[in-house]
This record gives structure tokens, sequence and C-alpha cells, in this order.
């Protein structure tokens, strides 16, 4: 049967003892009672968890003190307040159970409105601490929600300037990421290169209007103009502590290297291209291939892999384009998720 009845959780060796406090408590909440520490430790792993425990020190087996310490060192059961319960009291006791976790202590022979009271306490502070950890999780959520739609803003910005309208940098680094996981990187790195490919362009904004938004092919002096992109991008982004924008940084600075040693702005070759700007090349070049633009028609997707496959070992990093392949399906699952 449902009940909104917090649940505590008596440890004591001594079965009167439990009866005494479960006999107190029971009209105002759920009682559970475990004889030992090896009973206590399996009943705080159940799910509900308790949401307080209260913990006889001088017991068989593992003590009090050692169970508190192993509740402490599990992030699963670690947020559970203890008060120990217990005629052994001294100042050094009580020190050593404070060190350990333990919110509170209360002496034998209990005190019925003490007990009431206590429990009482630390069962609103714990609400409040709850509480407070879910708005913040809420609040630290939002704030990387906005962090992200401000970068692909950045990103879009720049794109736009270039005539690359629509969800270009949203969808390239979605494919980034998977790829990134295909590659071998963890979630962690992954999300981190997915909130970091938008700006991989960033520089386009500092380049002239006369050439980047010429409708011919450029001359020599020209694309000389158009490939320092790249370093301008650097450059806005800047040498900032920030993890996001330094990976920001290396990619604006590297997307633009080639497999070969042929690509801008350094001429660096192979697996001295850093791995993520190998990843973002072939997702950004996917799909600049495969969208449709005022200036052109989008690509069949059988025809760009075509070209990622030519171009492997040249262009790409060939390991990558196999990986890319390999995980297609998932690929064109976002390309039609964020059309234009």
């Amino acid at each position: 049967m449902a009940t909104d009845k917090a649940t505590i959780l008596v440890v004591d060796d001594t079965p009167e003892n439990i009866d005494v406090l479960a006999g107190l408590l029971r009209d105002d909440y759920n009682v559970k009672a475990a004889k030992n520490g090896e009973i206590a430790l399996k009943i705080a792993h159940l799910s509900p968890p308790p949401e307080l425990i209260l913990l006889d020190i001088m017991m068989p087996g593992i003590d009090g003190f050692e169970v508190c310490q192993r509740l402490k060192a599990d992030p699963v059961t670690r947020h559970i307040p203890v008060i120990f319960v217990t005629a052994k009291i001294s100042p050094e006791d009580e020190i050593r159970g404070l060190d350990l976790g333990a919110v509170d202590y209360i002496t034998k022979p209990i005190s019925p409105p003490i007990v009431k009271a206590r429990v009482k306490t630390h069962l609103a502070l714990f609400n409040q601490n709850r509480e407070l950890d879910r708005k913040v999780k809420a609040q630290t959520e939002v704030i990387a929600d906005t962090r992200q739609k401000v970068i692909e803003r950045l990103g879009r910005a720049a794109e736009y300037k270039d005539n690359e309208t629509g969800m270009h940098v949203v969808r390239m680094s979605h494919y980034s990421r998977i790829l990134a996981l295909a590659a071998g990187m963890n979630e962690a790195d992954a999300d981190l290169l997915q909130a970091a490919a938008p700006m991989h362009d960033i520089g386009k904004i500092g380049i002239p209007d006369r050439v980047l938004q010429k409708p011919g092919k450029l001359d020599a002096e020209e694309w000389e103009i158009m490939k320092t992109h790249a370093e301008i991008g650097g450059e806005i982004l800047g040498d900032d502590e920030s993890e996001l924008l330094q990976l920001a940084k290396l990619v604006a600075l590297t997307h633009h290297e080639k497999w070969d040693g042929s690509g801008y702005p350094k001429g660096t070759s192979g697996t001295d291209i850093p791995l993520e700007g190998r990843i973002v090349a072939i997702a950004d070049v996917f799909d600049a291939l495969t969208s449709t633009r005022p200036y052109k028609e989008g690509w069949p997707v059988e025809k760009a892999i075509g070209l990622l496959e030519e171009e492997a070992g040249k262009h790409f990093d060939p390991k990558l384009v196999k990986l890319f392949i390999e995980n297609l399906p998932k690929v064109l699952e976002v390309k039609e998720s964020f059309l234009d």
C-alpha cells in the first residue's frame, strides 16, 4: 500500500531496544529493523532506501562505527543521515562518530521526546538537502542546455555569413559524437566534442565578404585569405582555462588538416592531427555535401559516402572513414531529426 511516511531503519543487537524505538516511532514513520551491521547494510541498499538510520555502536560483528563508515563510503547510501543511539558517549567516541559522517547522537536510556525531536529535525534537513540537490541539478541542466544553445548559435553565425544556413552545425556536432564513440572515446569526452564542434568555423566571421561570398572560384590570393579562418577561429576562442573552449580551439585549428599533410593551416599529417580534428573533418564534410544550399543541391548519401571512401588515406583518416560508414544508420537518423 502506498504511503507518504518516511522510512527509518533501527539497528541494534538487543531486541528490547528495537521494540522501544519502533513502538515510539511507528505511528509517524515506517520502521525497519536490523539486529546487526551486516543486515543493516543490506537493508540500506533496498529500494527505496531508508531516509534515516538510528544506529547502535556496540554490536557483535561489525560495530556501529564501521557500519557508518561503510555507509558513507558508498555513493548509494552516503546521503542517508545516521544518528548514533548508544550509551557509549565519551567525547572521543562522539568526535569519531561525527568524523565518520554521523549527524547526531542520542544517549541511552532514551528520552522519547528527544528521540522524536531529533528524528523530525534530521528528516527535515535531509528533505531540504534533497530538494536543494534536485533544484541545483535542474538549474545545472538549464545552464548546460543554455550554454549549448549559445555555442550552436555562435557556430551558426559564422555559417550564415558563409551561406551555410539551417541546422548544419547541429547535425555535424551530433555526427562528431557518434564517430567519437565509435573510435573509442568515452561518453564524457564525446559529449564535450559535440559541444565544441559547432564552433569549428567561427573564424569565418573574420573573412571579408568579398572572399567568403564570392560566387565564383577563388583565385590564389583569395584562397590564402580564406585559409586564415582556421587560425582566426583559434584567436577568437583564445587561451581560456575552460576545457570546452580549449577543445573548440583545437577543433577550429585542426579540422582542415588532411591525412596526407596537404591541409591547412599547419600541413599536419596522419595521427599527428588530433583525433578530434580528424573526426570533425569527416562530420563537417559529410554534412556539407549532403545539405542543400541556395547555390547547390545536396548530394545523395551514397555519392557522399563514395567521396569519403575515395579520400580515405588522402583527406581523411581511413580508420575513421570506415567507422563512420559502419555507423551510417545512426548518422542518417540524426540527419532526419534535424532537417533544414
